[in-house]
């Protein structure tokens, strides 16, 4: 607050003195003596016995009433206001992080629900082994085959888009963590509403993005599924990310369009995120947003080559690392080898057989035999759900409909079973849809590339689907059931 001539120090909007000072040159009505609680007058010393009045000190800035009356409350450490120092902390620069996330979360969500789609839940329990998913595993739609890089673009978006915000993520947490540790930690229903909802958000955000990165390394240390584990842990966090949102989207709007200039501490807007002793600054709030960003573009750099594929790859020094099996037709990217699910060389010897199966009908082929069928070629690429994909591979192969013809199905070919002979992991069996199976572009490979598949491709046969997630393009098939419940 500034001062004025009334007198030094004294503020300029503050009243005067009770009974004033008397004005220069003039007394005090004849007869009467000094105005009570005024100074003596003019030409006058203080009554006997009595000291000069001291002049008034100076009035100071403090804490409102409301925040005084709880300071001595508040323990010390982080729940003090005073103990985060960062000039930097402020509603626009929250603001601008949080609209950045609305965006970017609200399109991993819906990729997402894409994904889930894509594996057809809603055809068999092996496509989906989520436990007492209830109402949440709501089936969205058949997943079609056609654009047939449909999967490889939703997930390569999903799974890239999901690195880039880290950064982000992080700045914005670092932005409200003084609100974090506030004091009291709940003030009404709302308030305690509000309080769950940030507990739910900040942990389902930090367990969905480390999960979902352990997965692209193809690193599982934690317990249980990874698709059972990213899928409860999706709903949570979603639910506190509304919630949250209803309550904070419209003050982030006005805090943007306010701009960086920040409120005053201890203002409505300001409490909890402007440090009432900043230190001070060595950046703008301009120039860490732009830092962020920087962060995040090179985090785009060294990813999106994994879903681009080919020559990008080189790019994607975040993808996992040793599974390329090298050169030459089958020389691209491959997610389980064949040791690593048990397959042992007379799994796919010469006593290996395919069986046919489908209205009561069943056939048994042999390697040779199934060369010996109709061969048609399809340009399709491998697209999982780790991220990664690769270029159209060009494989060779029987159409699903000319093998379910063998057992008397026609044109309006059901859905089908397909099973391997792995051992261990998981998606040792699929479930295809109608529309699948159907698909011209639909075969069993026992070619790429014009070369025979190699064992970590799925030798001697294995599904390729137009559009399907990679783990539903079974490998070492041994068996194909149409129409039957799996």
């Amino acid at each position: 607050m500034g001062t004025s001539g009334i007198g030094r120090g004294q503020a300029d909007d503050a009243p005067p003195p009770k009974g004033g000072d008397p004005t220069k040159g003039e007394e005090p009505p004849k007869g009467e003596g000094p105005a009570k609680g005024g100074g003596p007058a003019k030409g006058e010393g203080p009554a006997k016995g009595e000291e000069p009045p001291k002049p008034a000190a100076p009035p100071t800035a403090g804490p409102s009433p409301k925040v005084a009356a709880g300071a001595g409350r508040t323990p010390p450490g982080p729940a003090r206001p005073e103990f985060w120092r960062s000039p930097l902390r402020g509603p626009w620069l929250t603001a601008v992080f949080g609209l950045v996330l609305l965006f970017g979360i609200t399109v991993l969500f819906v990729t997402g629900l894409l994904s889930y789609a894509a594996y057809d839940p809603d055809l068999a329990a092996v496509n989906d082994q989520t436990p007492d998913k209830g109402w949440l595993g709501f089936y969205l739609f058949p997943w079609p085959t056609s654009p047939y890089w449909l999967y490889r673009l939703t997930q390569g978006v999903h799974v890239t888009l999901g690195i880039v915000l880290v950064p982000v993520l992080l700045a914005k947490l670092w932005s409200v963590i003084p609100k974090l540790f506030e004091w009291p930690p709940v003030r009404s229903v709302s308030h305690a509403l509000e309080r769950l909802s940030l507990l739910l958000l900040v942990g389902g955000a930090g367990f969905e993005f480390v999960t979902g990165i352990l997965n692209v390394q193809l690193h599982y240390i934690f317990p249980g599924s990874f698709y059972t584990l990213h899928f409860y842990g999706a709903w949570v966090f979603i639910g506190a990310f509304v919630v949250h949102v209803a309550f904070r989207l419209p003050r982030a709007l006005r805090a943007v369009r306010a701009g960086p200039g920040e409120p005053p501490a201890g203002s409505e807007e300001a409490v909890g995120l402007v440090s009432p002793r900043p230190a001070a600054p060595t950046i703008s709030r301009r120039g860490a947003l732009a830092m962020v960003g920087l962060g995040s573009l090179a985090l785009l750099v060294v990813t999106a080559g994994q879903s681009i594929g080919g020559w990008w790859r080189q790019t994607a020094l975040l993808a996992p690392h040793g599974r390329d099996p090298g050169s030459g037709p089958n020389g691209f990217q491959i997610n389980k080898t064949a040791a690593s699910v048990g397959i042992r060389p007379s799994d796919v010897g010469p006593a290996w057989r395919l069986t046919v199966r489908g209205q009561g009908r069943q056939v048994d082929l042999t390697y040779g035999q199934l060369l010996a069928m109709a061969q048609h070629e399809s340009a399709l690429p491998i697209a999982c759900v780790e991220g990664w994909s690769t270029p159209d591979q060009r494989w060779g192969g029987v159409r699903l409909t000319d093998l379910a013809a063998l057992v008397g199905l026609g044109v309006d070919t059901p859905p089908v079973l397909v099973e391997s002979v792995q051992r261990g992991g998981s998606f040792r069996s699929a479930v295809l849809g109608d529309n699948q199976v159907r698909d011209g572009r639909s075969l069993l490979a026992v070619r790429v590339n014009g070369a025979v598949l190699s064992a970590d491709h799925g030798y001697p046969a294995r599904v390729i689907v137009a559009g399907a997630p990679g783990v539903h393009n079974t490998k070492w098939v041994t068996r194909l059931t149409f129409g039957e419940p799996a």
